[in-house]
């Protein structure tokens, strides 16, 4: 696939079979002129009646055990993105479908409201975007992360939320709600300061400066704000995790965090073949270093999956620690400012209930 000419607008070059599909089709060439079939292109949303809301995990690596996505599949065509194979489920590619055909999911306050009703529920903060961004474009349409903004500040429910999106501020008024309650954390995510980069690697999502500017606004309205360089990418944007994190810094963010870059199942020959495509003279170094920091394979353990094995990683870990050091990054009353209240959750009624 490594021929394939990048698509504009697009991460993906094409769409790898789905894993789950009986068979596969191949293309042959038998000799006879046919017309090529355009590459799909225009983004399509499909309705999906959520049965439940919260997605729940027990993964040291993660700081959260619950998460909540509005959505399915990311307009944002982050190339990189470890969501991607999750589009199998759904019998669609993880490649170009994955940033193409997305699922909105309808009903999820109500779903919510009746698992925090539920006999025994404990309160700890959701986080929103565990899976793909809640403020991809689709939410500026569907307004679905606002509604679950609204519904859990009357809950006094705490939530953490990550994105790489200014729309963000367009939910201000109910962040500094939450913020004022100590009930939300933001964490904005950075990859790099190269704007031609970034719109190869994260096409559709917002441009470096326009990061930096929603993480000062977040910070002026007293909305706790860091940063999450992530992924770093070896041979690629790893020269400026110094550079991102002091940015960061300058705009108002007080704590980071990072990870290594991650290629699980289809998106291995999905970022390789992005590589080769945009650039072939770097593509072999990459890999040969993510493969370093990855024991020469996809490495899933707990404890290594996030941050990688190695000279090469070791020496990210202590560039970070270093500059965060340095900046004045991840010091105690920014990290006890993260402490998200639980004690004021109160459940909501459910619907039907003849005292509501």
């Amino acid at each position: 696939m490594a021929d394939l000419p990048p698509l504009k607008g697009r991460g993906a070059t094409y769409d790898p079979d789905n894993r789950f599909a009986p068979t596969r089709v191949e293309a042959e060439d038998d000799g006879w002129w046919q017309e090529e079939t355009p590459v799909r292109r225009a983004t399509l949303v499909a309705e999906e009646a959520a049965r439940s809301a919260l997605a729940w995990n027990t993964s040291p690596d993660l700081p959260f055990d619950r998460s909540l996505n509005p959505y399915r599949g990311c307009e944002h065509g982050c190339i990189y993105c470890y969501a991607r194979p999750s589009h199998a489920y759904w019998d669609l590619s993880p490649g170009l479908d994955f940033e193409t055909r997305l699922i909105a999911r309808s009903g999820l306050v109500d779903r919510l409201r009746e698992e925090l009703c539920r006999p025994g529920y404990a309160c700890r903060p959701i986080n929103l975007s565990g899976n793909t961004d809640c403020y991809q474009p689709l939410e500026a349409e569907r307004g679905s992360t606002r509604e679950l903004l609204a519904f859990l500040l009357a809950c006094r429910h705490p939530l953490t939320l990550v994105t790489k999106s200014a729309l963000i501020l367009r939910d201000l008024d109910l962040l500094r709600a939450l913020a004022e309650r100590r009930l939300v954390r933001v964490m904005i995510s950075l990859t790099s300061l190269d704007r031609t980069l970034k719109r190869r690697l994260e096409p559709r999502a917002a441009s470096p400066g326009a990061r930096l500017k929603t993480i000062r606004a977040l910070a002026e309205a007293g909305v706790p704000v860091g940063t999450l360089v992530a992924p770093v990418i070896p041979g690629l944007t790893d020269h400026e995790l110094e550079r991102l994190l002091g940015a960061a810094r300058e705009a108002g963010a007080d704590t980071a965090g990072w990870m290594l870059l991650r290629l699980p199942r289809e998106v291995a020959p999905l970022f390789e073949t992005w590589l080769e495509a945009h650039y072939p003279e770097r593509a072999a170094k990459v890999m040969s270093l993510m493969r370093q920091c990855r024991g020469g394979a996809a490495d899933a353990r707990f404890g290594k999956r996030m941050r990688g094995e190695g000279v090469f990683a070791e020496l990210l870990t202590q560039r970070f620690a270093a500059a965060c050091r340095r900046l004045g990054l991840n010091q105690a009353p920014a990290l006890a400012a993260q402490q998200l209240d639980t004690s004021a959750f109160r459940p909501p009624h459910p619907q039907g209930d003849l005292f509501d």
